[in-house]
């Protein structure tokens, strides 16, 4: 068996996984390939316009391209001089049939398979890398083996546990990598042929103990509660803060103090607008599909209950703003500042800035929005409504608003120069932190009306 890795899809988890791989794997060829050409030539453009931004990732990029790291539209040349294969294609929630809404969709990953099957020309190790629900690889397997094909195709669940705006740090420092595999002698050896690459190249990379092996279905099950489980945190901390502006309370004080049980931690207890990116919802419905499909039906409703939360939070937003500007929203102009989900990183899927946007939209509100790396996929995601306009610098975004609505809370935000906001926009102005990143105190002094989250 060669050295040599290829990763079908060179997306958000394709690209900065294989790229780390490469530079930790400095022996080994790694090949990244994707039937979109345009993405692909962004992979490979001369002056590293990258198609997604990650910290990081064009310093790594720089590096390894051309060394040992090669992006390609040829999947047949890639899959043929590589025996381990990563599948890392998108796989959306199903908003058709059966499992409409819930289940994830698994056409691009079935093709994946069935491509692997045809261009073969020798044994090979498939590595589950998108998230994929339970059970997933028994299908992968019997694609894979059956028939009377003279290769024996070995799957392996490997999910990725990124976040992103630290990928890159996540990758060259895990918490843990996991690997499952079939139990047999096969399998066994296969999961060992994948701790050498995350072990690097004499060792220097992820600490072996640090590696976990499992069987299949635990390592698929791993993703989908781990991503849940850190929803329902960020959806727990969001009905405090609202219990918070209901008494007084300060839900930073109470997350300080709750953070400070080392049974509970101190991650995920941030409240904000609620959570977004391409993992969490997508997974948690997933989980919500599969206990419905085993009749666990209270299990299903409790995991529902975390988007619902979600949902809500995002709708009490519109809703504060609603009274805070005289039960009123029609024709005002409220600047939003910040669309990606998260900061560091042009994300915009399943982003709160979008639901809330489309709200405003409903209550005829003329939107301004902001963001360093996000607009142009705030374009796509709220085309066809009016009354929205995009705009890269955030003073003009501002100028003659009612009300600025921070939504993403990029590092630039803070240090921006507030009295020059102020004087620009009407009055009353006001500032909704959903963020809570800002000094509330100097924006009142300046003369803004102030909310905040769970304060």
């Amino acid at each position: 068996m060669n050295k040599n890795i290829v990763c079908i899809g060179a997306g958000y988890i394709g690209g900065p996984t294989m790229a780390v791989i490469a530079k930790m794997n400095p022996d080994r060829k790694v090949v990244v390939v994707d039937i979109n050409e345009r993405r692909i030539a962004a992979w490979n453009s001369p002056d590293f316009r990258l198609p997604i931004y990650e910290p990081g990732l064009e310093d790594v990029v720089r590096e390894v391209r051309g060394r040992n790291l090669f992006f390609t539209t040829d999947i047949e040349s890639a899959v043929r001089e590589c025996d381990i294969v990563f599948v890392g294609v998108n796989t959306p929630t199903k908003m058709f049939g059966r499992g409409a809404g819930r289940a994830s969709d698994l056409q691009y990953w079935e093709a994946s398979a069935r491509n692997i099957k045809r261009l073969a020309n020798g044994d090979k190790i498939i590595v589950e890398k998108s998230t994929l629900p339970v059970r997933t690889a028994a299908a992968m397997d019997a694609i894979l083996n059956y028939g009377d094909s003279p290769y024996r195709f070995t799957v392996l669940s490997n999910p990725e546990f990124l976040a992103e705006g630290t990928a890159i740090r996540d990758l060259l420092k895990p918490d843990r990598v996991l690997i499952g595999g079939p139990q047999d002698e096969a399998g066994q050896k296969a999961v060992a042929e994948l701790v050498d690459v995350y072990a690097g190249q004499g060792d220097a990379w992820v600490p072996r103990d640090k590696i976990l092996t499992t069987n299949v279905w635990s390592a698929e099950l791993t993703k989908l509660a781990a991503n849940a489980m850190l929803a329902q945190r960020v959806s727990s901390i969001n009905a405090i803060a609202g219990l918070c502006e209901a008494t007084g309370a300060d839900v930073d004080e109470v997350a300080r103090v709750v953070g400070a049980d080392s049974r509970i931690g101190n991650k995920f207890l941030k409240a904000g607008p609620g959570f977004g990116g391409s993992c969490f919802k997508k997974d948690v419905l997933n989980l919500v599909y599969l206990c419905e499909s085993f009749g666990l039906h209270t299990e299903a409703e409790y995991w529902n209950g975390v988007i619902k939360m979600n949902d809500h939070q995002q709708e009490r937003i519109v809703s504060r703003m609603f009274k805070a500007m005289f039960n009123t929203l029609a024709n005002k102009k409220v600047a939003m500042f910040g669309f990606a989900f998260k900061a560091d990183t042009g994300d915009t899927r399943e982003t709160p800035a979008a639901y809330v946007a489309k709200l405003l939209n409903e209550e005829h509100v003329r939107l301004s929005i902001t963001d360093p790396k996000a607009l142009d996929n705030a374009r796509l995601d709220l085309e066809g409504l009016d009354r929205i306009e995009y705009v890269e610098d955030p003073y003009v975004a501002a100028e003659d608003a009612d009300a600025v609505l921070l939504m993403t809370d990029w590092k630039e935000y803070p240090k921006l120069d507030w009295a020059r906001i102020y004087s620009s926009m009407r009055k009353p102005a006001m500032v909704f932190d959903t963020r809570n990143c800002l000094d509330q105190t100097a924006l009142k002094r300046l003369g803004f009306n102030v909310l905040a989250v769970g304060k």
